[in-house]
């Protein structure tokens, strides 16, 4: 068993030097065709961690892709953006958004009621009541990490318990993400069965890629050493005000508050830092390659997750499992019910799930399964999936205490 993070680091890198090098010849692109890149990027690492090659319970991999490649991500992916293009998608992103979220706040109470009346004891009391740890889950479903960690501290749910909670939020919303990534790839037929349709996303896909290429040059050194060091000041920069403003934010709402997450503050930060250069001639770097830069930083970020899903680890808490699958069902469902009554291409299904499960590690990556230059629009809905996180999650967290 490999844990040696350079080593991994290595093989994670071996596997999309394979991948896009087979990606365009002719026997393999029969094969992509039913099984997306980013999906074997995705599913190859985690098939490693499932039979035990690679072992991820000591590395950093996964601070370090959350802590320098989304940052760095976020910002040239941004850089380029469309905003007036963005808001022209209209309402249906919104809407598809909305019902992300209200189903996780409704689907927390359904699934711990169905699963109560089979395992009555899932139920049980004081502080390891179920509740109080799926309202941990909740938190994560609709806004991130930083939301989990607020719903952790202000309901006290027993760390021991935790963890069996972390295998279900990693193994459910991954297992939902490979079948986004599938559709992705054949979102057309989706689309179809939906009746939506897609020409305002084709547009804008098309008018950003079709900027990028009407700046397109050739690239000299001094290019890419200016695009890596604005790059890299702007994930700096973000580090650093996202300790200030989460310090602050910890003093004046206590440290459970979402406000006072250093990644929150990385994430918006970074973001903000990418649209705000996206006015001026900073936007000139994508003729040079910022998006494609953005985009192999994706796909790092992409294998770094795959290494984090181990689908034995499902056994280890089986009604809390059942939970969860029946939770994200509800979600799923909800969301076709809606976008087929409302005629939502599927892509704003895909990206408004993710910004609620997932998050900006997530929902950036989904959107670029769909096209490249699609990736803010994942962006810009995470970050509003942070602000009503911790809202959505307390009030799930209280109906699910009344099911209790």
């Amino acid at each position: 068993m490999i844990s040696d993070d350079r080593i991994i680091l290595g093989l994670l890198a071996l596997i999309l030097g394979f991948v896009f090098a087979t990606r365009d010849r002719p026997g393999w692109q029969r094969f992509y065709v039913f099984v997306p890149i980013i999906l074997v990027c995705y599913l190859v690492p985690s098939l490693m961690t499932t039979f035990g090659l690679i072992d991820v319970s000591e590395s950093n991999l996964w601070p370090t892709a959350k802590d320098y490649f989304l940052p760095a991500a976020l910002f040239l992916m941004t850089l380029s953006i469309d905003i007036k293009g963005i808001l022209g998608l209209g309402n249906k992103a919104i809407i598809m958004f909305l019902t992300a979220t209200i189903g996780i706040v409704i689907g927390g109470p359904l699934a711990l009621w169905i699963v109560a009346q089979f395992e009555p004891s899932i139920i049980g009391s004081g502080d390891t009541a179920a509740w109080r740890g799926l309202a941990t889950l909740a938190g994560s479903w609709i806004g991130g990490g930083a939301n989990q960690t607020a719903m952790l501290e202000i309901y006290g749910y027993p760390l021991e318990g935790f963890a069996a909670l972390l295998a279900v939020d990693i193994i459910v919303a991954e297992i939902w993400m490979i079948f986004l990534l599938y559709g992705a790839g054949a979102h057309e037929r989706v689309d179809k069965w939906l009746g939506a349709d897609s020409s305002a996303i084709a547009k804008l896909r098309d008018t950003m890629a079709d900027y990028t290429e009407s700046i397109e040059r050739v690239a000299k050194a001094n290019d890419y050493v200016l695009l890596f060091g604005v790059t890299f000041a702007v994930v700096g920069l973000s580090h650093l005000l996202g300790t200030w403003l989460g310090e602050f934010f910890a003093e004046l709402q206590g440290e459970e508050a979402t406000l006072a997450s250093e990644f929150f503050w990385v994430v918006v930060i970074s973001t903000t830092a990418g649209l705000l250069a996206s006015f001026t001639r900073a936007r000139e770097l994508e003729g040079i390659g910022a998006s494609k830069f953005g985009v192999l930083f994706i796909f790092l970020l992409v294998a770094v997750i795959g290494t984090r899903m181990d689908v034995t680890k499902i056994a280890d808490a089986p009604a809390f499992m059942a939970i969860g699958f029946i939770w994200m069902l509800f979600h799923v469902i909800l969301l076709l019910v809606v976008a087929k009554i409302i005629k939502a291409p599927f892509f704003f299904v895909a990206v408004g799930s993710k910004a609620n499960v997932g998050g900006a590690a997530s929902a950036p990556v989904v959107a670029a399964a769909f096209h490249p230059a699609l990736a803010p629009v994942g962006v810009l809905l995470a970050v509003l999936g942070y602000a009503l996180g911790t809202y959505g999650a307390i009030l799930c967290a209280q109906w699910m205490a009344a099911v209790g």
